[in-house]
């Protein structure tokens, strides 16, 4: 059942892309997702590599940790018929009704101030975070929403050129292709028109695979409860 999943996660990736291309070009050059970026960013800015914003990194990454956190004590202890259990569902919406009010307040304020910018950037980081750790219940190795650099290790090695069987090689390309693309159309967004469009957008995004994941779950509840019957 939990192939059912692989849609909603994707577009959940492809908001992640969006989320990170506006936290990189409009909150500072940091990553609210690719967390391995910022562990980079912060190793080059320690060493004294000039204009790498050291503490937004590290309030990205402090923030993204809190929200795995958080959202594994909510979930641990959850059980039920359906693969992602209630409180990883209200995470999720959680997420995404956050970022589109982050969004809104963006648009309504104007461009953020270097100490709203923290608080952005931390707030969408633990979003993020708290996403991660939620979708783990799905259990889906490849689809983790926010990050594809295993998703490219499982793809290559399993490859037939690697003399692999093939198999998933759809579904990690489309987590690959997906993060690109949601990436590109937050960047265009953020560098034509500005990051709160943008972020609008990501939200949009998380709502979207939010929804789907929310469908589905209920179906999954259903035919549980009809096989009991």
């Amino acid at each position: 059942m939990t192939k059912s999943y692989e849609l909603p996660l994707l577009v959940l990736t492809a908001a992640t892309g969006a989320v990170d291309g506006v936290s990189y070009l409009a909150l500072d050059r940091v990553f609210t997702g690719n967390m391995t970026g910022n562990v980079l960013f912060i190793g080059f800015g320690l060493a004294g590599v000039s204009g790498l914003p050291v503490l937004n990194n590290l309030v990205a990454l402090l923030a993204f940790m809190l929200g795995a956190v958080l959202a594994a004590r909510l979930t641990r202890r959850s059980s039920g018929p359906a693969a992602l259990p209630a409180a990883g569902l209200a995470i999720l919406v959680g997420g995404s009704v956050l970022t589109l009010a982050l969004a809104g307040l963006w648009l309504a304020t104007g461009p953020p101030t270097h100490g709203v910018m923290l608080a952005v950037t931390g707030l969408l980081a633990l979003v993020l975070g708290a996403q991660a750790a939620a979708v783990k219940h799905i259990g889906i190795r490849d689809l983790s929403t926010v990050v594809v650099t295993m998703t490219m290790v499982n793809l290559s090695t399993d490859s037939r050129a690697a003399g692999g069987p093939g198999t998933a090689w759809l579904r990690r390309f489309g987590a690959i292709t997906t993060m690109g693309l949601g990436a590109f159309v937050s960047a265009v967004l953020t560098l034509r028109v500005n990051g709160a469009v943008a972020l609008v957008v990501a939200g949009a995004l998380l709502t979207v695979g939010t929804a789907l994941i929310a469908v589905i779950r209920r179906r999954e509840v259903a035919a549980t409860a009809t096989a009991d019957a």
